[in-house]
C-alpha cells in the first residue's frame, strides 16, 4: 500500500517531487509508525464492516481501528466479537493480507475497484486484556488480517496485563501484532498524580518497545472529566488544560533522542457532508489558476477550518498522524502531512555529509537559516514523513493535494 495510491499514477507524477514509498503490514516498525496517517475509527458493530474496510480503503485510508470499547454499547460487546470473527474471515477470503496485494492503480477517468484495493492496517480497540488472546484465538487464520490492538485507557498497571497478553497472543499465533496504548485517564489529566503516571507509562512501554508502534491521546476523555466540549472553530490547543496534558506527554514519551514514540493527534469531533460540497468546485476548475481560494472558503465554511488549523498545532507541537471518525477527514489529514518541496530541500541541506560538523547556511528559499545541528532531529524527522508520504513538487499546495484526494 501507499499514501495517495488510490489516485492515477499520472496524477501522482503531477503532484509529486518524490512519490510515497510503498510499506506493508510487515515493513519496519519505524516506517509504520509514521505511516498511520489518519487512522479511521468504526464501530465493530456494523453488518457491513467488511465492505467498509475495502470502501475506505478505495478512497485512500490506510489504518483503522475496529472499536469494540467507548463506540458501543456495553450490552452488545457479545455481538461485536462476533461480528468481527465474521467480518475478517470475509476480508481473509476475498484478499490478501494488509499491503501485500500488488498495487491496483486507478485509470486515468477515476477511483480504483474497491475489491481491488490494497486492505489497510487493521486493529482492534479491545476493553479488556482477555480479550486480545481471545480474539486472536477465535480468529483462527484470518488473523493474518489483523496488525494488532489499541489499548484503552493505559496506565502502567493496566498497561502491563495488556502487554502481556499481547505477547501471549503474538506466541500463539506466530505473527507480530503491534500495541497502541490510548492516554486518556483521569489520572493523567490530574496535575497531583501526571507525573508518576507518565513515568510508569513510560516504564511500561519502553519494556516492550518492539510491539508499542504509537501513542494515541484520548482528548474527549480528558475534557469529560472537566465537563468540557471544544466548539468546531477552537482547536484542542485552546482548551489549556488539554493542551497542558499534550504538552507533558510529549515531553516525556515524544523526545528525538531515540527514547521517544510517535504520538497521534486527537479525534476531531465535528463532520459535514463536506466531499459531496466540494465536488461541485473541483469538478469546475480542477488544477486551474483560482480554484485554490475557492476550495479554500469551502473549507472554512464547512467546518473544517478548525480541523485544518489542529492539524497543524498537532504537528507543531510534535504529533504525527491523528485518530479520525468520519472518513471525510481523512484526506485533510494525509494532504497536510505531506512534506513541501521547500521542507525538503532544508532538511537534504541539513543533513548532508559536507554539513556534519555544524555551521550554519542559508535555506535554498533564501527565507530562513538553517542551523545543522539544533535542526538535524527536525530534518530526520521531515525525511522520515517524506519516505511515507512524498514531497510535493514546488508548485503544488495542500489544496491541490485535497483536491486529487477528494476527487479520486
Amino acid at each position: 500500500m501507499r499514501h495517495f495510491g488510490h489516485i492515477s499514477p499520472t496524477a501522482r507524477e503531477g503532484l509529486f517531487f518524490r512519490e510515497p514509498s510503498t510499506f506493508t503490514a510487515d515493513s519496519p516498525a519505524r516506517m509504520l509508525s509514521v505511516a498511520l496517517g489518519a487512522t479511521l475509527y468504526s464501530p465493530a458493530t456494523r453488518p457491513s464492516l467488511a465492505d467498509d474496510v475495502l470502501k475506505q480503503a478505495g478512497r485512500g485510508v490506510v489504518s483503522m481501528v475496529l472499536c469494540l470499547e467507548d463506540s458501543i454499547d456495553d450490552a452488545e460487546v457479545t455481538g461485536a466479537e462476533a461480528n468481527l470473527i465474521r467480518q475478517f474471515a470475509a476480508l481473509a477470503a476475498r484478499t490478501t493480507a494488509p499491503g501485500t496485494a500488488p498495487e491496483c492503480p486507478a485509470d486515468a477517468g477515476g477511483t480504483p475497484d474497491a475489491a481491488g484495493a490494497d486492505v489497510p492496517l487493521l486493529f482492534i480497540r479491545v476493553r479488556e486484556p482477555a480479550q486480545i488472546t481471545d480474539l486472536v484465538r477465535r480468529l483462527g487464520d484470518s488473523v493474518r488480517m489483523l496488525s494488532g490492538f489499541v489499548l484503552p485507557k493505559f496506565t502502567e498497571e493496566r498497561g502491563r496485563q495488556f502487554l502481556e497478553a499481547l505477547a501471549e497472543a503474538e506466541t500463539a499465533c506466530g505473527r507480530r501484532l503491534f500495541a497502541m496504548p490510548v492516554l486518556e485517564s483521569p489520572e493523567l489529566l490530574h496535575l497531583e498524580t501526571r507525573g508518576d503516571i507518565l513515568q510508569g507509562i513510560a516504564r511500561s512501554v519502553d519494556k516492550y518497545r518492539d510491539r508499542v508502534l504509537a501513542l494515541r491521546l484520548g482528548v474527549t476523555d480528558f475534557c469529560s472529566a472537566y465537563g468540557l466540549r471544544r466548539a468546531p472553530d477552537m482547536t484542542a490547543y485552546d482548551v489549556h488544560i488539554v493542551a497542558s496534558v499534550i504538552a507533558d506527554v510529549v515531553n516525556v514519551l515524544g523526545r528525538a533522542d531515540g527514547t521517544g514514540f510517535t504520538i497521534t493527534g486527537p479525534v476531531w469531533e465535528y463532520f459535514r457532508r463536506q466531499e459531496r460540497m466540494f465536488k461541485p468546485q473541483l469538478r469546475r476548475s480542477p488544477f486551474l489558476e483560482g480554484r485554490a481560494e475557492e476550495l479554500r472558503t469551502a473549507l472554512i465554511e464547512h467546518d473544517l477550518d478548525g480541523l485544518l488549523r489542529e492539524i497543524e498545532l498537532d504537528r507543531a507541537n510534535g504529533l504525527l498522524g491523528k485518530t479520525c471518525i468520519h472518513p471525510s477527514h481523512v484526506a485533510p489529514v494525509h494532504a497536510l502531512s505531506v512534506v513541501s518541496h521547500e521542507e525538503y530541500t532544508d532538511a537534504q541541506d541539513i543533513l548532508s555529509p559536507e554539513r556534519g560538523g555544524g555551521g550554519v547556511l542559508r535555506s535554498a528559499y533564501t527565507n530562513k537559516m538553517n542551523e545543522v545541528k539544533p535542526h538535524r532531529a527536525w530534518a530526520e524527522r521531515t525525511l522520515q514523513r517524506a519516505e511515507v508520504f512524498g514531497v510535493a513538487r514546488e508548485d503544488v499546495g495542500f489544496v491541490d493535494l485535497l483536491a486529487a484526494g477528494l476527487t479520486n
